[in-house]
């Protein structure tokens, strides 16, 4: 047998971290898990798999077991580190260029893009992919909903949403959780740095059908693109790729509404509930 590879020189990541710390914590604490279950209301194998590094844990039971510790907003801090653990190795390229991009252009074909999701239509969506339990889902609501601070932050990108009409007929199937998503949709428009354009079924068929978009532009002045269907995702970053698909883009922005006829359109749907399926009651 082979001697076994040394992890000597590797950098620690941060979900590793998080979960050391809380393994330590614990121990310092002299707590039992079947304990510290009673005390925080989680299950003791959910918390086991914490310290372990399995799982990175939600807002809310980091803040459970801050609480039990005493140790503020260290552990919350050290999550949001952690979490980026928690996306696939692929698309974690795509979120350090998004970080940086100054300018972001999205089609979304089958859902709201994640920037603009409310927490109950974020949990719907996530809830149709099957997570392996509701600490699973809580978490990658988290991940999803803690993204969203790239349109508030300081100095945020210019960003466009072209939502294609289907997105919006397709509503969640809590009406007033879609009825909350659409008001929201309305409101974030009037954000300085954002613009929502719907594209209609009568603008025909189109080189993006079928797939969603985003192109980043970064302060370098170099572009990149990322597609998404509904099983996989691909970052491009050869020049030529991405102009090929800004020119798809720019073609369906052409096509598409208004910003101020989009908001118009988003607020008859939340005047009459169309874009709700009808209940089969």
């Amino acid at each position: 047998m082979g001697a076994r590879k040394s992890n000597a020189g590797q950098r620690p990541s941060a979900r590793q971290m998080l979960a050391k710390e809380l393994a330590r914590l614990r121990e310092e604490s002299g707590k039992s898990l079947a304990t510290l279950g009673e005390e925080t209301t989680y299950d003791r194998a959910y918390l086991h798999k914490l310290e372990t590094g399995t799982r990175v844990g939600s807002p809310e039971v980091i803040a459970a077991l801050s609480a039990v510790y005493g140790t503020g907003e260290q552990l919350l801090m050290l999550w949001q580190l952690a979490r980026e653990d928690a996306f696939a190795d692929k698309y974690k390229r795509f979120m350090q260029l998004e970080a940086k991009a100054t300018v972001r252009y999205e089609y979304a074909a089958g859902v709201i893009p994640g920037l603009l999701q409310t927490e109950g239509y974020a949990r719907e969506v996530l809830q149709a992919a099957r997570p392996r339990d509701d600490n699973d889902l809580s978490e990658q609501v988290a991940a999803r909903l803690g993204r969203q601070e790239l349109l508030r932050g300081d100095d945020p990108p210019h960003y466009r949403a072209v939502l294609d009409e289907s997105v919006l007929r397709r509503g969640a199937q809590d009406p007033e959780e879609w009825a909350i998503q659409l008001a929201h949709l309305a409101t974030i428009s009037q954000l300085p740095n954002v613009t929502i354009q719907v594209l209609p079924f009568t603008a025909g068929l189109h080189a993006l059908m079928g797939t969603s978009l985003t192109i980043l532009w970064l302060p370098d002045g170099k572009a990149v693109a990322y597609t998404e269907d509904q099983h996989s995702g691909q970052l491009l970053e050869s020049a030529k790729d991405v102009e090929d698909l800004r020119l798809s883009y720019d073609l369906l922005r052409d096509l598409a509404l208004s910003p101020r006829e989009s908001v118009a359109f988003i607020k008859r749907l939340m005047e009459d509930g169309t874009s709700c399926a009808p209940d089969p009651t």
